[in-house]
C-alpha cells in the first residue's frame, strides 16, 4: 500500500485558515494560476523565448491574451522583457529570479495535471 503524504500546513499568517479578501496574494494567485499564466511561466522555465515561440507553445492563445498575460507577469516581476535594437524588431522574454522560483513549483503541478487529466476528466479516479 502506498503511503499518503499530507501537504504542509498553511503559513501562520493565515489566521484560522482564512484567506482574507483584500490579501494581495489573492491577486497574485489570480495572475499566476490563470489559464495562460501557468502555460507561459512553464514555457519560459525552459529559457528565453521570443513572442512567436510563446504563441506557438501556448497553442490557442490570442495575440491580445498573450500580450496581456506577458504584461501582467512582467508587472508582477516574474517575467523580463528585452527588446533588441534590430530590424525587424525583436523582443525576448525570460523569467526573473522570482519567476524561476515560481516555475520550480508550477512544473510539477503541470506534470501532475498532464499525467492525471484523462483519468480524472473521464471520471475514472
Amino acid at each position: 500500500m502506498e503511503a499518503v503524504t499530507h501537504p504542509s500546513p498553511l503559513p501562520g499568517s493565515f489566521a484560522d485558515g482564512v484567506f482574507p479578501a483584500g490579501c494581495p496574494s489573492r491577486t497574485l494567485l489570480d495572475h499566476i494560476t490563470s489559464k495562460w499564466g501557468v502555460l507561459i511561466l512553464v514555457a519560459l522555465s525552459e529559457g528565453e523565448q521570443r513572442w512567436s515561440e510563446l504563441r506557438r507553445r501556448a497553442d490557442g492563445i490570442s495575440e491580445k491574451m498573450l500580450a496581456q498575460t506577458l504584461k501582467t507577469l512582467e508587472r508582477d516581476g516574474l517575467v523580463s522583457r528585452r527588446a533588441q535594437p534590430v530590424i525587424p524588431p525583436r523582443v525576448d522574454y525570460s523569467l526573473t529570479e522570482k519567476g524561476y522560483e515560481l516555475a520550480e513549483l508550477l512544473v510539477p503541478l503541470v506534470g501532475w495535471a498532464f499525467d492525471n487529466a484523462e483519468e480524472i476528466i473521464n471520471g475514472k479516479p
